[in-house]
C-alpha cells in the first residue's frame, strides 16, 4: 500500500495534490511519501515479531535522503552502508552507531579507519584480504573491530544478472566452501572479533525459496563453525525482498518471509541482522515529470517527458519496468513509447505501453520510484541533478536541492595553461 491516490480526478501524495509540488518546485521532481515510509518499517517489524532479537537496518543505498534516513531512525531502524559517505549519511540523520553495519567488497583504508573511530555496530567483512587488513588497522588503534564474515552461498537469487550477488562468480563474499578455513584464520587475529557469518544473495527477489535455501547453508555452516569451537552470536541475512512495479504483480509479502526466518533461524539462537531496502522505499515514492511534447512516430507515438536516463537510471541499466500514468487522466488511453530528452536511444523508459492519453503539458509519474531512484542520478547530457520532496500529510518541503547544470560547471576549473 501507498498513499499516492486519485482525488477528485488529480493524483495526490498524502493530502497534497501534486499538480501544487510541480508549481512549486518544477519538475522532474522525486516525492516521497512520509506516511509510506513508516507504514512500510512497521509492516516489517511486525512481520519479524517471532524473531527475539534482531536489527533492521535500513539499506541506504537505495535511498540515502537525510529526511528518509531521519524517518526510519525514528522508526527504530538502523543502517547497512556501504562507503563511508553512507555511514556519515546515517551518523547525520541520528541512527546510533552501534545500529550501523558496513558492507561492500571495496572498503579502503581510510574508510575502515573512519567507520573504527565512529565505533559502528559491525564490518561485513567480504575476504580473508579485508579481515587481515582491518584487523591490522583496529589493533594498531587499540581498538577492536565487531565482525562477521560474508559467506558467497552459491544460490541463484533468479533476479536480475546485474543485481544478483550470491552467485559463485559474483564477487560477494567468500565461497561457502572456504567460510571455514577462512574463519578460522580471521578469528585468531588480534583487532577483530569475528562473531558471525553474513549472506545477501540479491535484490529484488520474486521467491523466497532461494532465500531459504541460503539461510539453510548458512544454518548448517554455523553449525560447523560451533562444532570447530567458535562462538557465533549474530547472523546477518541480507535483504532482497522484491516490490511490484506492475499493476497487479503479486511478490512475497514481509509475514511470509518473516514466518519463513522464523521457522529456518528458531534454534540457531543468534542475533539476526535484516538489510531491508526497497521493499521499505520502492513505493514510497513517484517520479513526477510534466510531457515536452508529443511527436508522431512511424508505429507508435513518442511522448517525450522532462524526466531522463540520468534522473532514473534503471530503465536503462536494467530493462525496468515503472508504471505510469497520468497526473490528471483524462479517461482515454493512447499506445505510446515514452522517452526522455537525452542523446542516448538508451533513454527510454517504455516502448510500445498502453498509458493515459497525455499532452504537451500534462503531469506524469513514473511509480515506485522511492529506491535507487534519486540515488543513481547522474548529470549527463549537462542536465544537473533532481530535486526531492517529502510529503507529510497536507504538508511538503524540499528535501535535496535540484543542482542546476550551472552550479556543477562552477566547480570545474580550466588550468591556467589552457587560458
Amino acid at each position: 500500500m501507498d498513499h499516492f491516490t486519485l482525488r477528485d480526478g488529480v493524483m495526490h501524495a498524502e493530502d497534497v495534490p501534486l499538480p501544487d509540488i510541480a508549481a512549486a518546485v518544477g519538475t522532474p521532481v522525486y516525492v516521497y511519501s512520509r506516511a509510506t515510509l513508516e507504514r512500510h518499517a512497521r509492516v516489517f517489524a511486525e512481520a519479524l515479531a517471532a524473531v527475539p532479537d534482531k536489527l533492521i537496518a535500513f539499506a541506504v543505498k537505495s535511498n540515502p535522503n537525510l529526511a528518509v534516513l531521519k524517518v526510519l531512525g525514528r522508526q527504530g531502524m538502523g543502517a547497512d552502508v556501504v562507503s563511508v559517505g553512507e555511514m556519515r549519511r546515517a551518523l547525520a540523520a541520528g541512527i546510533a552507531p552501534e545500529m550501523i553495519v558496513f558492507s561492500g567488497v571495496g572498503k579502503t583504508a581510510a574508510e575502515m579507519v573512519a567507520a573504527l573511530e565512529a565505533g559502528i555496530g559491525q564490518f561485513n567483512i567480504e575476504s580473508e584480504e579485508e579481515g587481515v587488513e582491518l584487523a591490522e588497522l583496529a589493533a594498531a588503534r587499540g581498538l577492536t573491530a565487531l565482525c562477521a564474515l560474508r559467506i558467497n552461498p552459491d544460490v541463484d537469487a533468479g533476479t536480475h544478472d546485474k543485481i544478483s550477488t550470491g552467485k559463485a562468480d559474483n564477487k560477494f563474499g567468500v565461497p561457502i566452501g572456504e567460510a571455514g578455513q577462512i574463519f578460522g584464520s580471521l578469528s585468531r587475529l588480534p583487532g577483530i572479533n569475528l562473531r558471525g557469518v553474513a549472506v545477501h544473495i540479491g535484490s529484488q527477489l520474486a521467491d523466497l525459496a532461494p532465500l531459504e535455501a541460503a539461510f539453510g547453508k548458512l544454518g548448517a555452516l554455523v553449525e560447523a563453525l560451533r562444532g570447530a569451537g567458535h562462538a557465533i552470536t549474530h547472523v546477518d541475512l541480507g535483504g532482497g525482498l522484491g516490490v511490484p512495479y506492475r499493476v497487479g504483480e503479486v511478490l512475497p509479502e514481509p509475514a511470509a518471509y518473516g514466518a519463513m526466518v522464523a521457522r529456518v533461524t528458531r534454534d540457531w539462537g543468534v542475533k539476526l541482522i535484516f538489510e531491508p531496502g526497497r521493499v521499505i522505499a520502492g513505493n514510497a515514492g513517484v517520479l513526477l515529470t510534466r510531457v515536452v511534447r508529443v511527436k508522431r512516430g512511424i508505429n507508435d507515438p513518442f511522448v517525450i517527458v522532462d524526466a531522463a536516463m540520468n534522473d532514473l537510471a534503471r530503465p536503462a541499466l536494467y530493462g525496468a519496468y515503472h508504471h505510469f500514468e497520468a497526473v490528471s487522466p483524462r479517461g482515454d488511453r493512447m499506445t505510446a513509447n515514452i522517452v526522455g530528452p537525452i542523446c542516448e536511444t538508451g533513454d527510454t523508459f517504455a516502448m510500445g505501453r498502453e498509458c493515459d492519453l497525455l499532452e504537451a503539458g500534462d503531469l506524469a509519474v513514473f511509480r515506485t520510484a522511492g529506491a535507487y531512484g534519486a540515488t543513481m542520478a547522474s548529470s549527463y547530457n549537462s542536465r544537473g541533478f533532481v530535486a526531492e520532496v517529502l510529503v507529510d500529510g497536507d504538508r511538503f518541503a524540499v528535501v535535496a536541492d535540484r543542482i542546476e547544470a550551472g552550479a556543477i560547471m562552477d566547480a570545474e576549473r580550466v588550468p591556467e595553461w589552457l587560458v
